[in-house]
């Protein structure tokens, strides 16, 4: 963070406060400061979890750490080696990864085996250490495409690993990403196939399974649809995790981002929802961990 913002930042804080006016969260935990104390709440409505990649370079081990000392239950985006030291400290893994990538989905016919046999183990993994779902993508567009035929291969994809994982009480999650954004490999995916929630949700009713929902990340929502709040609303039943970040620029939930994440963390209370919302930005803040307890605050909702 640059200088004057650090000093705008304390000083809006503290006359915020000298007013008896709380000032925005941001500006009560600008990022040079020591780490805040906010933990999340026990029993609070919103179960958090993180994405470790986004936190690289820092160790796996030290993130889990992290996340326990700030009431995050559950951990997700890295290493499988990493998820007996994860769970060992308490944690849950929020989402099995690793089954296949975002760019070779089943859209494309040579990924086909290979998304169904890799599903099938991260279906078998879950349900050896207890976790709840596993994560899958469409995949990208490709040269000469047909997009009824590459819908109905991914549709007929999923089918054939769902009993599987209905036998096993696993729900597959399909990520919608925006194919907007070409500024970062991890900001946006530029010819993603499923880059239209509404065309998501459609894929996944054609699945017909109550194992197979949607992972609405409301950056990517943000980006490509928007109407988060009613889109909530409208896909509840369908929804099975979410993910969180800052529009523009994937970065903290503060007040530099257009999303109104108390809001949107709100509404998905209302909806009754008890699987995880994962915090997946990118710090920019001088201290990531700060940012991560920043975001813990900001979604940790009455």
């Amino acid at each position: 963070m640059k200088p004057a913002r650090r000093r705008f930042l304390q000083s809006t804080a503290a006359v915020s406060l000298a007013a008896g006016i709380s000032a925005p969260l941001s500006a009560q935990l600008p990022a040079d400061r020591a780490q805040p104390k906010y933990v999340a709440r026990k029993g609070g409505p919103i179960r958090h979890s993180v994405m470790g990649w986004c936190f690289k370079p820092m160790k796996s081990a030290e993130l889990a750490k992290h996340c326990v000392a700030m009431g995050i239950t559950g951990i997700e985006g890295i290493s499988r080696n990493d998820y007996k030291m994860a769970m060992s400290l308490g944690l849950e893994i929020s989402l099995v990864s690793g089954a296949h990538g975002f760019k070779d989905g089943p859209c494309d016919p040579k990924y086909v085996e290979k998304v169904v046999t890799g599903l099938q183990g991260a279906i078998e993994l879950a349900a050896e250490i207890g976790a709840k779902s596993v994560i899958t993508f469409t995949g990208m567009r490709f040269k000469g495409m047909d997009d009824e035929k590459a819908a109905t291969r991914c549709v007929d994809a999923w089918k054939k690993v769902m009993p599987l994982a209905e036998k096993k009480g696993i729900t597959l999650v399909l990520e919608h990403l925006n194919s907007r954004d070409d500024s970062h490999p991890m900001k946006g995916h530029p010819g993603y196939f499923g880059d239209d929630v509404d065309f998501c949700v459609d894929l996944i009713k054609r699945v017909g399974s109550k194992n197979f929902k949607l992972l609405f990340d409301v950056y990517h929502v943000s980006i490509m649809n928007g109407d988060i709040i009613r889109r909530i609303r409208q896909y509840k039943q369908y929804i099975g995790h979410y993910h969180t970040a800052g529009n523009p620029g994937r970065g903290e939930l503060d007040d530099h981002q257009e999303i109104n994440y108390p809001a949107v963390m709100r509404e998905i209370a209302k909806t009754g929802f008890k699987g995880f919302v994962a915090h997946e930005f990118i710090p920019t803040w001088d201290d990531p961990v700060t940012s991560l307890r920043h975001g813990v605050q900001v979604c940790d909702v009455g």
